[in-house]
């Protein structure tokens, strides 16, 4: 049964893990009570830090990024990927205010955002000074993680900011204190940025002698300049953007993959130089999957792939044939790596790519195979150097922005760009955080649609491909009402203060 009105869940308990490692599941609950906190000794403190920690994980990898990629350029469906996140591939007239990808996006931030809250609130009200003290740094965590949140549904369920506009251009309900009788309107984009800033600024006093370290599964100071980092870039404060990329990438502490063994460790092994914050993750405590992109399955006794989506040819010719991102992340079909599976049938065509980036560590699975689960990496140095690139280019100063944006490339191996030009960069985002999701964030950053989504000549010639004008053909304008996704009709349902983006209240069903 589905839980209405996600923003104030029904639950008012809070799941926390008991152990201060992460490396069990313990599962316990603490009732709220908004008078009195729910942090009374240094057990409590430790369950709940571990518990926001698990929330904030949550929100990472499956849908969360799948609906970034898979609305826009990158993917094409596979002939039997069995309708799987179909309405929001094809963008037809299916996709609707009542999408279940989309409500999954919406609930699940608006959930954690309300444990966050909860945190919050629990540490202010505690009594006792010393535990109070103690518990500043789980605050500015819980802090860190809402800006995050904010960020996230801002970008999503909002227009791009524009300063011109964002004081009447509309967001998402902001929700700062738990009130499950509260009905919230939307707030516009200049006040839910506002509060993003305000969390931000309160979680770097905290978190300012919290060092940065590679791979910290705990937010850093290094963590917070990488989220105000993408916070400037998105008001348009480039200068500060920059500022905070170069802050994050002058600590020498994350170095850029640049051979095929740094590859493996940072997407295999998960033991990379590249992780600003990369969240805990075990067998006991796995992390979501991507598996959608390679669906390592058996059939016939053999292994092989089984992927609803297959990386389009528009995606592949992004590359340079030396590039080791073409190298590492994708994989030719066939003997060399798996065959894919289609309709009871093995592929074996060199000829046809499938994108591994997201494969998996088998450590993470029981029988140590790969299902596409990988500990989480929500900050990664790469896209720091792609934020102060940008953010230097349209701060005028493109030759600035043209050496940061070739020390990304050479480590990549990549054909290095001779004359600065915003395309340069945005099709060094593309290549870069292709599968994080953050394609649609930034095709709607610039004001662009896309192409048709052209498919790899090998998966036509195979047959592999969901064919029909949403397929490879669908293309996207920049004024497509669907780069801001739907409020989920259940929550306007039940709060009748939400309006609905433009486009989807004549066919929300």
């Amino acid at each position: 049964m589905k839980t209405l009105y996600k923003i104030f869940s029904a639950v008012a308990a809070i799941v926390v893990l008991a152990s201060c490692n992460l490396d069990r599941i313990p599962y316990g609950s603490m009732v709220y009570d908004e008078n009195v906190s729910a942090i009374q000794k240094a057990s409590d403190l430790t369950a709940f830090e571990n518990g926001i920690n698990v929330y904030f994980r949550s929100l990472h990898q499956t849908t969360y990024y799948y609906v970034g990629d898979l609305m826009t350029d990158g993917f094409n469906a596979q002939s039997d990927f069995g309708n799987n996140f179909g309405p929001l591939h094809r963008t037809d007239a299916d996709f609707t205010a009542s999408d279940q990808d989309i409500e999954d996006v919406w609930g699940g931030y608006y959930v954690a955002i309300n444990k966050f809250n909860i945190g919050i609130a629990a540490t202010d009200a505690i009594e006792d000074e010393e535990l109070k003290e103690a518990a500043q740094v789980f605050k500015g965590e819980c802090l860190f993680y809402r800006a995050a949140c904010y960020l996230y549904l801002a970008r999503y369920f909002g227009k791009y900011y524009d300063p011109a506009t964002a004081a009447n251009d509309l967001s998402v309900p902001l929700v700062t204190v738990y009130d499950q009788q509260a009905r919230p309107a939307r707030e516009t984009q200049e006040n839910v940025y506002k509060q993003i800033k305000a969390d931000l600024d309160a979680a770097a006093e905290i978190l300012a002698d919290v060092p940065g370290a590679v791979r910290a599964n705990r937010p850093t100071i290094d963590a917070v300049n990488a989220l105000y980092a993408r916070y400037y870039l998105d008001v348009q404060d480039y200068e500060k953007a920059a500022e905070k990329a170069q802050a994050v990438i002058d600590t020498k502490l994350y170095t850029l993959c640049s051979t095929d063994e740094a590859f493996a460790a940072e997407y295999v092994d998960d033991a990379g130089t590249e992780p600003i914050l990369q969240m805990y993750a075990s067998l006991k405590e796995q992390p979501n999957s991507l598996s959608a992109y390679t669906g390592l399955t058996t059939f016939n006794k053999k292994d092989c792939y089984s992927p609803f989506f297959l990386p389009s040819g528009k995606l592949i010719d992004a590359y340079d044939a030396g590039d080791l991102r073409l190298k590492n992340w994708f994989k030719a079909s066939g003997d060399a790596s798996y065959p894919i599976r289609m309709q009871g049938t093995l592929h074996s065509n060199p000829a046809v790519l499938v994108f591994t980036k997201f494969e998996g560590n088998p450590v993470y699975e029981n029988n140590n195979r790969t299902l596409g689960r990988q500990a989480i990496k929500p900050f990664r140095i790469g896209e720091m150097y792609l934020i102060a690139a940008e953010a230097l280019f349209k701060a005028g100063k493109p030759i600035d922005a043209n050496n940061i944006l070739n020390e990304l490339q050479t480590a990549r191996g990549a054909a290095l760009t001779g004359t600065p030009a915003l395309v340069d960069i945005q099709n060094e985002w593309f290549k870069e955080t292709v599968g994080e999701g953050q394609r649609y964030w930034c095709l709607k950053r610039w004001g662009l649609g896309f192409t048709a989504r052209y498919a790899q000549p090998g998966a036509v010639a195979e047959g592999l491909l969901a064919t029909g004008d949403y397929y490879a053909a669908r293309t996207m304008e920049a004024s497509d009402y669907h780069f801001n996704l739907p409020i989920p009709n259940y929550e306007i349902q039940i709060n009748n203060n939400l309006r609905q983006n433009a486009g989807y209240d004549k066919i929300a069903q």
